[in-house]
C-alpha cells in the first residue's frame, strides 16, 4: 500500500468532516435566528442535496478523463467559497442559492462531490484484500473528526462569555469552515500528479458492470430517500423541538453519536471478512432502522437519546463495505463513474425527502419522519440482500 496520498486525503477528509457536522447542527438553529421557518430550513436541506447531486455527476463525468487531483482541488476551492458566503449574506433567497451551488452538508456525511474521487484514489492504493480495511480507515478518520465537530456546535454558545451574540457566533463557525476548505485545499495539492488516478480519456465512463451499477443506484436511492427524513440537521430540529435541547446538549449528543460510528467502522471491516459485505450492510443496518423507530415514539428524552445512540453504533457499518463493494465488482476504469453515478441518484432521492419532512414538522407530526425513515431503510435492506447476495466481490469468490 502506498501511503502518502492515502495520508493525504485521510487528512483532508478529517477536516472536512469536522466542518460539515458542526454545519450540520448549526444550519438549523441559524436559520431559525434570521426568522425562517421549520419549512425553508428542510427546503434549504433540499436545496442543498439537490446541488450536491448535480455536481456530482458532474466529476463522476470528468473524472473519468482528468487529474483527480485537480478536480478535488476545484473543489475545495468551492468550499472555501461556500463558507465565505455563509458569513456575508443575510436573505433567504441568497442562502438558498448558495446551499444549492455549494458544499454545505446537512446531512453530515458522505453526500459530497468530494467523495467519488476520494473513493476511486483510495481504492487504487490497495489490493482486494485490503480494500474493505482502507475503506473502514476512511470512514474511520472522517467519523471521528465529525463527532469533534459536532462536539464544536457549542463553541457559538461559549463564545457569548466574550460579548459575542449567537448570531456573531455562528458567522464565526462558517469562518472556520472557510478556513477548513483552504487546508483541504493543501492536503490535496500535496497529491503527486503521477499518483493520481487519471483514467484514458477515450475510455466509457461505465462499461461491462453499468447494469450492477445501475441496481445498486436505483437501491441506494431508496436508502438515500429514507435517510433524508432524518439528515443531521433535521435530527437536531426534532431534538430542539421535542425535548428543546440546547446547543451544548446537543453538540454532547451528536459527539458521542459520531464516536460510536467511528467504532463501528473497523467492526464493520472485520465482520464483513467473516460473513462477507453484503450480509454485514444488511444484518447490522436493519437492527439500527428498528431503534430509530422507537425513538421516535420514545417517552422521555433519555430513552430517545439512547435508542439513537444505539443506531449511532450500528447504522454506518454499511458505509465502508458498501463503498469497499462498489468499488469491488467494477473494473478500474469505471470506478470514478460507479462512485458518482451511485452517488448522485442517492443525492436526488435525499434532495427530495427533508421538504417532505419539514412539511411534517409544520404541521406538528414530528415522530413521522423518524418513523418513514426506518420503515423505508428495513425495505432497502430486505431488497438488497435478495438482489446482491450471490454477487461476490474477489476477495469472496470461492
Amino acid at each position: 500500500m502506498r501511503i502518502q496520498p492515502a495520508k493525504y486525503l485521510l487528512a483532508a477528509r478529517a477536516l472536512r468532516d469536522f466542518g460539515d457536522a458542526y454545519v450540520a447542527v448549526l444550519l438549523p438553529v441559524y436559520l431559525l435566528a434570521l426568522g425562517f421557518t421549520p419549512l425553508q430550513v428542510g427546503i434549504v436541506a433540499t436545496a442543498s442535496l439537490l446541488g450536491s447531486a448535480l455536481l456530482t455527476i458532474g466529476i463522476g463525468l470528468l473524472g473519468a478523463g482528468h487529474d483527480h487531483r485537480q478536480l478535488l482541488l476545484a473543489a475545495a476551492g468551492l468550499m472555501v467559497a461556500t463558507g465565505a458566503a455563509f458569513v456575508g449574506l443575510r436573505g433567504y433567497g441568497p442562502l438558498l442559492l448558495v446551499a444549492f451551488a455549494g458544499t454545505v452538508n446537512p446531512s453530515a456525511g458522505s453526500v459530497s462531490i468530494f467523495v467519488p474521487l476520494e473513493h476511486a484514489v483510495l481504492a487504487r492504493e490497495v489490493t482486494s484484500s485490503a480494500r474493505t480495511e482502507m475503506f473502514a480507515r476512511y470512514s474511520f478518520v472522517g467519523a471521528i473528526a465529525a463527532a469533534f465537530g459536532g462536539l464544536a456546535a457549542a463553541i457559538p454558545d461559549h463564545l457569548a462569555m466574550f460579548g459575542l451574540d449567537r448570531l456573531g457566533g455562528i458567522r464565526a463557525m462558517f469562518v472556520l469552515y472557510t478556513l477548513l476548505g483552504v487546508f483541504g485545499g493543501a492536503l490535496y495539492a500535496r497529491i503527486p500528479e503521477r499518483e493520481a488516478t487519471r483514467q484514458i480519456k477515450s475510455a466509457a465512463t461505465l462499461g461491462p458492470s453499468r447494469h450492477v451499477v445501475i441496481k445498486l443506484a436505483a437501491l441506494f436511492s431508496l436508502d438515500a430517500f429514507a435517510g433524508g427524513f432524518v439528515v443531521q440537521s433535521l435530527l437536531a430540529l426534532w431534538l430542539f423541538e421535542t425535548f428543546n435541547l440546547s446547543l451544548s446538549q446537543a453538540g454532547t449528543f451528536f459527539f458521542w453519536s459520531g464516536v460510536l460510528s467511528a467504532a463501528s467502522y473497523p467492526v464493520a471491516a472485520w465482520l464483513s471478512r467473516r460473513i462477507g459485505l453484503i450480509n454485514t450492510m444488511v444484518f447490522t443496518h436493519i437492527p439500527s432502522s428498528i431503534a430509530l423507530m422507537l425513538a421516535a415514539v420514545a417517552p422521555t428524552l433519555p430513552v430517545a437519546l439512547a435508542l439513537l445512540l444505539v443506531r449511532a453504533a450500528l447504522s454506518q457499518m454499511d458505509v465502508p463495505t458498501r463503498s469497499s463493494y462498489v468499488m469491488a465488482v467494477v473494473t478500474e476504469r469505471e470506478r470514478p463513474a460507479a462512485a458518482s453515478f451511485t452517488s448522485v441518484p442517492r443525492s436526488l432521492a435525499a434532495a427530495i425527502s427533508p421538504t417532505l419532512a419539514g412539511l411534517l414538522f409544520a404541521a406538528s407530526l414530528r415522530a413521522w419522519p423518524l418513523l418513514i425513515c426506518g420503515a423505508l431503510k428495513i425495505s432497502y435492506d430486505l431488497l438488497v440482500l435478495v438482489q446482491f447476495r450471490h454477487i461476490k466481490p474477489p476477495e469472496e469468490r470461492p
